[in-house]
């Protein structure tokens, strides 16, 4: 009899062009420059290629131009899920109040509704921030699931070097804190469990860390590492997914838009890891990691995934405490 394959869930963040900027500081990022136009066909056709549905985070303020709307029915109209990741793409999330998160889902909410037809029942936060805030607010608005979690060491330093060549204040910086998450996110579960709020409970699904070590595998991280060592990139991937089925966790594997672009595309970008890279050399080490995992696990949405879950044997109930985002000591 042939063995039934694990499922892992694969998703991609959506973030545009000037949302990078705008993260890193950089001028002119208020005219909403974009790349979409470039990156949306490419991922397309490299996932039906590998015959793939995944889940696609959205930015509400990109779904709500028309400019874009031909591009966000062709992602819905590929039958891929369609996932919340804020409206302003702001990765001060986590500073705002409760009232503004209200305002930032419900207005991405509608903005991505309107424009794929499709309702987000998931949300990732832009650069895995995340607060009490924003898990009762979910929870209260009847989302199944979050997956803003990182559970790596690693965040400050990924910060540190995001950060280097920006001119930002110290404000600036101040309210950046959160990218990328801190240390003490490396001791959160690297499998899924529920938030327990006053709102309700929502179940975390977090980006995978590689089992034991905690280093992160999803595809920017291992694109870096094909810039740094070429042969060491797929056999560092290949591993990971070896640990994660000998310790039993299913992976959530993320895409972004810069993992389809490289130096031949967008040259602003440049301070980005990875970005010395061809778009061809990008698209053709994607294609090794994504039919890896799909020949060692059976690739869903993050959707179905959590749905399986939460069938399964009871998740572990956490509090949602975040020291480092909401600056609890």
């Amino acid at each position: 009899m042939r063995t039934r394959k694990p499922i892992a869930s694969l998703s991609l963040d959506l973030d545009n062009k000037w949302s990078y900027m705008k993260t890193h500081g950089d001028p002119g990022w208020e005219s909403l420059p974009s790349y979409l136009p470039v990156v949306v066909p490419r991922f397309l056709r490299l996932l039906e290629t590998l015959d793939l549905t995944i889940t696609v985070f959205i930015v509400g303020q990109d779904a709500a131009l028309a400019q874009n709307a031909e591009l966000m029915a062709m992602i819905a109209a590929a039958g891929h899920e369609i996932g919340n990741h804020s409206f302003h793409h702001d990765v001060w999330l986590n500073l705002y109040s409760e009232a503004e998160v209200e305002t930032e889902l419900g207005r991405a909410e509608e903005s991505i509704e309107r424009a794929t037809g499709r309702v987000p029942h998931g949300f990732r936060g832009p650069g895995f921030c995340l607060s009490r805030t924003v898990v009762q607010v979910l929870a209260r608005r009847g989302y199944l699931y979050d997956a803003s979690t990182l559970p790596t060491f690693v965040g400050p330093l990924a910060r540190a070097f995001y950060v280097r060549t920006s001119k930002l204040s110290r404000e600036e910086l101040q309210r950046r804190q959160a990218l990328f998450g801190g240390f003490r996110d490396g001791l959160r579960p690297n499998r899924p469990y529920r938030w327990r709020t006053d709102g309700g409970e929502l179940i975390e699904i977090p980006v995978t860390t590689m089992p034991v070590f905690r280093v992160p595998i999803h595809a920017s991280y291992v694109v870096y590492l094909s810039a740094l060592a070429p042969g060491l990139a797929v056999q560092y991937f290949r591993a990971a997914l070896a640990l994660c089925r000998l310790t039993g966790t299913a992976p959530s594997v993320l895409l972004h838009p810069l993992d389809f672009l490289g130096c031949d595309d967008m040259k602003e970008l440049a301070f980005f890891p990875g970005m010395k890279l061809t778009s061809g050399r990008k698209l053709e080490l994607l294609g090794d990691v994504l039919r890896l995992l799909s020949a060692q696990f059976t690739v869903v949405p993050l959707q179905e995934q959590a749905r399986r879950v939460a069938l399964d044997a009871p998740l572990p109930l956490r509090e949602p405490v975040f020291r480092h985002a909401d600056n609890v000591v």
